[in-house]
């Protein structure tokens, strides 16, 4: 089931400007292949990987507290084991709006985000929102808009 709490879709794509936590060198994991679209759509990324320098291009950061301030919008594609951890460095840090990827998700992780109150997007992909969507993703977008399951 598809959820949205505190914010909408379109309201936590707005800024362009997001922290990636679960970014990957790997070009077969969903990691790598979501920083390559979401940057081919003009996003500016801050990707968070413990060990890389960078992944295509973009300079990582090894931790999330690492992250430059001023950054307000921060997606999740780790393991369901780190998402909760995860969730709560970004919420410490300030980071007041959370997209928990897909399959990421987890009953503590969301608990956390709606305890604080936090601008929380989950339970939907990334790639079917942030735009233009194509391919594969604008067949899902399609599907689920016809049968009314899609967030707004």
């Amino acid at each position: 089931m598809n959820k949205t709490f505190n914010t909408t879709i379109e309201a936590f794509l707005s800024p362009k400007k997001l922290a990636l936590a679960g970014a990957s060198r790997n070009p077969k994991k969903f990691g790598h292949i979501a920083m390559k679209e979401l940057k081919d759509r003009g996003f500016e990324l801050y990707p968070v990987h413990p060990e890389a320098d960078e992944i295509l291009g973009v300079k990582c950061y090894r931790t999330i507290e690492s992250l430059p301030a001023g950054l307000n919008h921060l997606i999740t594609m780790v393991p369901k084991p780190h998402t909760a951890t995860v969730v709560s460095e970004a919420l410490s840090r300030g980071i007041g709006n959370i997209w928990i990827q897909q399959m990421s998700e987890t009953p503590e992780a969301i608990a956390l985000a709606k305890e604080k109150n936090a601008g929380l997007v989950t339970g939907t992909c990334i790639l079917m929102h942030a735009g233009p969507v194509k391919g594969v993703h604008a067949f899902h977008r399609a599907l689920m808009k016809i049968f009314g399951r899609l967030p707004k």
